[in-house]
């Protein structure tokens, strides 16, 4: 299933301390078909930046797909009803991301956080505890 193997992939690449894209990510990244790889780079930039944001969240789980799908146009994704998981509570997230033609680089990237998601919405919009 895509929506799984995205989500180890995010997990995996953002198990360093650096929680920035290494190597064995970009490796992975490049075996997946395009639109699966634009995906997949445009989640590990928002976790990557949820990271760096002066909210203090840890982010550990992302699904792009929570509360609509993803829209994509070329080397572009809108994720309007994405959600992340930080330190066992889940909150709303949307993000607009731009790529390189090959979707390793990302170009230009917004994104905002959202409120918490009450657990009684989880299971309807298959986010998991810990």
């Amino acid at each position: 299933m895509r929506i799984i193997s995205a989500m180890l992939l995010v997990s995996a690449a953002l198990a360093s301390p650096a929680r920035a894209m290494d190597n064995g990510a970009a490796e992975e990244l490049k075996r997946l078909d395009p639109q699966t790889r634009l995906e997949q780079r445009c989640d590990l930039e928002a976790m990557e930046r949820i990271h760096k944001d002066p909210a203090k969240l840890v982010a550990d789980e992302l699904v792009a797909y929570a509360f609509e799908e993803p829209k994509i146009k070329g080397d572009k994704i809108r994720s309007g009803g994405a959600a992340f998981r930080s330190k066992g509570e889940w909150y709303h997230l949307s993000y607009t991301c731009a790529t390189s033609p090959d979707h390793m680089t990302v170009l230009s990237f917004q994104y905002a956080i959202g409120q918490v998601i009450p657990h009684s919405e989880w299971a309807h919009h298959y986010l998991v505890s810990e």
